[in-house]
Formats: structure tokens, sequence, C-alpha cells
């Protein structure tokens, strides 16, 4: 729990003193810097900095660095761009969903909730240990590890591991 604490703390300090959308929020926090390049290099951030709202379960540089090596530099690349936009908005959930609204809907839903992303696949979210954990089409888990960081078109919530389509 201190480990989480201290890492929310030094993931989101200083993007509480003006507000900013999701694409500012993220390249204010040096742990989104991967997140960040990624949105950049699929076009993305004019999307991410509209209206919304949206909610993003965002991978921290971290998770990134969990794939193969060479994978992120491959979906960097040019010619990897539909590959990337369709992994980042995989991501993407339209609407503003806060914790506490998840919560929610997992425990009214017996433990599970669909959400269908802006990619069109669809994401399950769970309770574990007290944490949400998000599973992908894969089965692969990520867990939420800072949730609620406002952004002004939406939320997000920092994950663990890239969580990818099928």
């Amino acid at each position: 729990m201190i480990k989480i604490m201290f890492v929310s703390a030094a993931l989101f300090a200083g993007t509480l003193v003006q507000a900013q959308n999701i694409v500012g929020v993220a390249a204010a926090n040096e742990n989104f810097t991967t997140l960040v390049a990624a949105v950049k290099a699929a076009d993305l951030v004019e999307t991410l900095s509209s209206e919304g709202p949206f909610t993003v379960f965002a991978p921290v540089n971290d998770a990134f660095a969990a794939l193969p090596d060479g994978t992120v530099a491959g979906l960097l690349k040019p010619e990897s761009k539909a590959a990337l936009t369709g992994i980042l908005t995989y991501h993407v959930v339209s609407g503003k969903f806060e914790a506490a609204a998840v919560i929610d809907a997992i425990k009214a839903n017996d433990g599970a909730f669909e959400v269908t992303t802006v990619q069109g696949g669809t994401l399950v979210l769970s309770l574990a240990d007290g944490n949400v954990m998000v599973a992908d089409e894969n089965g692969n888990m990520a867990t939420v590890v800072i949730a609620d960081v406002a952004a002004t078109n939406g939320v997000i919530h920092a994950i663990d591991t890239v969580v990818m389509p099928k």
C-alpha cells in the first residue's frame, strides 16, 4: 500500500496546478513519456484532446518496458501506425467512469463489468484484493495502480500492463 501511495504522489505531482485535458495531463508526467510518444506517433493527440469525455486506462512507462524487446520501437514506426492506433484506442472508453462508478458496476454485475473500447473491443473490469483489474480479450490482466486522475475531458486510470486487443 505504501508503494502505491508513493507511486501516486510521484506520478501526478504538479498536475493539479492547472486543469488540462488527457493529453496535457499525460504529457506533464514523466511516467507517461512512452504513452505520449505513442499517442503522437498514432496522430491521436487531437482526438484525445477533444471534448470527450473519455476514460483512459493509461499504461505507465514500466508497462511498455515489460513488452518483448523491440515491440515499442516497432510500433512507433510509421508503417505500424494502424496497429499502434488499434492498441492505443483499445485503452480508451467513451464516457467518464470514475473509480467509484466502476466498482459499483463491477459489484452490480456479479463481479465483472464489460466495457467497449473506442477500438471496438472489450475490456472486463473486476476486483482482486481491493484493486480494480482490467482483463483484455487475450486473458492478460492489468492492475489499476492510480485511479481518478482528473482531466478536463475525462479521467485517467494508470495501469501496470499494456492490454492488447485480439
